[in-house]
């Protein structure tokens, strides 16, 4: 996909599948980051070269750039794991240098790409619900929410060239903002159910909007049709269709109901509550 790049890296690591804070865990030792990681991928392969920037101390770090090929807006956050193994008392780490082509990032298979432009509009719709929102992230999630539904207005092919765009503002909103239910859910989804981040977001949205939108998110309950249709071109519309049994959801509500973040969205929702959400998407 960029092969000059390849060409011109001193070495290039193949990221694996699995956990950002383990994958960047087993490179610790053998990258040598020099003075520049550039992360060519989606949001896993972005945050695996955040982590690992983030595992030295400030004045030895390298610079991050990142060239996105998904719409996970990894490349506008300093949100990501921490290697393990590694200080987590260190800042983290946000991008330095962004390449955003949409070539590139909106590049996706069409069920890939509406999974991504549904992470994109939970972005959107929940930086503006936090206790850190601000007018410039309110704003900038509006457009970004606009931006993906007039990209899919046009019938079966979307605007890949809007939908990059607004994946890029969604990314400022949630790192401006933060995040909290919604992310929180599905990635919990991602870590203990086996389901893939673009999907879990996808199948948890239509569901977590009303609840952002009764927390303060400004038409969040607009979108639901919007990221509806999105899951159904995901085709991730149900969580028993992905493969999640059912006695995972309990498991899934433990875990999420100990998330700090949950207190960045006031009232921070009980284990009920996020038990409930899960049952409505299963």
């Amino acid at each position: 996909m960029a092969p000059a790049l390849a060409e011109r890296a001193g070495v290039v690591h193949e990221v694996a599948p699995g956990r950002v804070d383990e994958i960047a865990g087993a490179l610790l030792g053998t990258v040598d980051p020099g003075e520049l990681i550039v992360a060519l991928g989606g949001g896993r392969v972005i945050d695996t070269a955040k982590a690992l920037a983030a595992a030295r101390a400030p004045a030895e770090r390298p610079l991050v750039a990142a060239v996105p090929t998904t719409l996970s807006a990894a490349e506008m956050t300093a949100v990501h794991r921490r290697a393990a193994g590694a200080d987590s008392s260190l800042p983290r780490v946000r991008p330095a240098r962004v390449v955003n082509d949409p070539a590139l990032s909106a590049s996706q298979p069409a069920a890939e790409l509406a999974a991504s432009a549904a992470n994109a509009l939970a972005h959107a719709a929940e930086g503006p619900a936090t206790r850190r929102t601000n007018p410039v992230a309110a704003l900038t999630g509006r457009e970004a929410a606009r931006l993906v539904g007039a990209a899919y207005a046009g019938g079966d092919e979307p605007d890949r060239d809007m939908l990059a765009l607004a994946a890029l503002l969604s990314g400022y909103t949630i790192d401006s903002a933060g995040y909290g239910l919604h992310h929180v859910l599905a990635q919990t989804l991602a870590r203990l159910a086996g389901v893939g981040h673009g999907q879990a977001n996808t199948v948890m949205l239509p569901h977590t909007l009303g609840a952002l939108e009764r927390r303060g998110a400004p038409g969040a309950g607009d979108l639901v049709a919007l990221a509806t249709a999105l899951a159904r071109r995901a085709q991730a519309s149900r969580l028993s269709e992905l493969g999640v049994d059912e006695a995972a959801l309990d498991t899934c509500a433990d875990a999420a109901a100990q998330r700090s973040e949950l207190d960045a969205i006031p009232p921070r929702p009980d284990r009920g509550e996020l038990r409930a959400l899960y049952a409505a998407a299963f």
